[in-house]
């Protein structure tokens, strides 16, 4: 179903069947109570509020995505600073959008195969001489489940911006996310910074819709 979460079955937090029997045995009394008790469950996300309708996303896709944004977000409305069908295909004319934003931004798109994926940056998409932003930066790509890409650690290659490309991950020479200055052509490769599969159908696109919300 497309509007299910998807498993948390790779994320390192996961402790569940770690219990020794003994444990277990102990504390099995005390979950029964607790679950007679009813408790909101741990991860509602609130419900990202939207300045305007984005029309690469459905409320779907929002719903599932805003379950990996970090906690510092939830509940700020998503601003649509940029996109392509209103600001054109120019990724300069991104940058200049984005001056005096500093909060994080979600960048979302969908090529001519109607695949949609993107990223999240800790920080505001700039001109920069070399490599920026934190571990909370992550690649995603709906095929059609939502498949999220965290921070491996192996590398800190998160965000970069020249005047004739963007570049989200890298490793031996690849880009996990890749766009040009027109933001037209694209690409998309495995890197180390996050470990990802390819995020479209195939490992050179082309764009048809891109959007850049600022989340703060």
């Amino acid at each position: 179903m497309k509007g299910r979460r998807w498993r948390y079955t790779q994320l390192p937090t996961q402790v569940e069947g770690t219990l020794s029997g003994e444990e277990g045995e102990e504390e099995e009394e005390e979950e029964e109570e607790e679950e007679a008790v009813p408790a909101p469950a741990p991860q509602d996300p609130v419900e990202p509020q939207l300045t305007e309708a984005s029309q690469v996303l459905g409320a779907s896709e929002i719903r599932q995505l805003s379950l990996h944004l970090p906690p510092r977000v939830t509940g700020h409305p998503w601003s649509l600073v940029f996109c392509t069908s209103r600001d054109g295909f120019s990724l300069r004319r991104l940058y200049r959008q984005m001056e005096g934003h500093s909060g994080p931004v979600l960048l979302v798109l969908r090529d001519q195969d109607g695949q949609m994926f993107g990223a999240f940056s800790s920080s505001a998409i700039r001109l920069s001489k070399g490599f920026y932003g934190t571990g909370e930066t992550f690649l995603f790509s709906f095929s059609p489940q939502l498949k999220v890409f965290k921070w491996t650690g192996n590398n800190s290659f998160f965000v970069k911006g020249d005047l004739d490309s963007l570049m989200m991950g890298s490793g031996s020479g690849q880009f996990g996310l890749w766009l040009d200055g027109d933001l037209y052509h694209g690409g998309s490769y495995p890197c180390a910074t996050f470990n990802n599969e390819v995020l479209a159908r195939q490992e050179q696109f082309c764009i048809e819709e891109l959007e850049a919300w600022v989340l703060s």
